[in-house]
């Protein structure tokens, strides 16, 4: 299934928010979320990509609930998408329902025929000071070299 017609047809579980504890005054965090084992379909020959997705976000007056999140994420298992539309989508459905003061999706596919594909998709809000220490400390994991 097309990630188009699984929108369409209501097959993404509904992603669940809970009010964020932070002040409506803070600017100077960083929410980092890792998912290792994200995969969907190449629509093209119907293998399936695996990636490692990672939300970094400065929260308003939401955050991201994680069971729902982790459940969202595990239900593009059957979805035929290209990297570039999964990492827009994600970055999109997030920045509409969770409305934080800025976000960062990154989509890190691990490499198939020896082709590596890193997509990330930033808000154009300024970024938190402290979300320059959580990106230092991140590595790929979809790759070793």
């Amino acid at each position: 299934m097309l990630l188009e017609d699984a929108v369409k047809n209501g097959a993404l579980p509904e992603l669940e928010f809970f009010d964020s504890p932070f002040s409506p005054q803070n600017t100077n965090s960083t929410v980092k979320i890792v998912f290792p084992e994200f995969t969907c379909l190449c629509p093209k020959t119907g293998y399936p990509d695996f990636a490692s997705v990672e939300i970094y976000y400065l929260p308003d007056k939401k955050c991201v609930e994680l069971k729902s999140w982790k459940l969202y994420l595990n239900s593009f298992r059957n979805i035929s998408t290209f990297h570039e539309r999964v990492v827009n989508f994600l970055f999109d459905e997030l920045n509409k329902n969770l409305q934080p003061k800025w976000l960062r999706v990154v989509g890190d596919f691990f490499p198939r025929g020896n082709v590596n594909t890193t997509v990330v998709m930033e808000s154009p809000t300024p970024r938190p000071d402290c979300a320059e220490s959580v990106f230092e400390n991140s590595k790929s994991r979809a790759r070793s070299f």
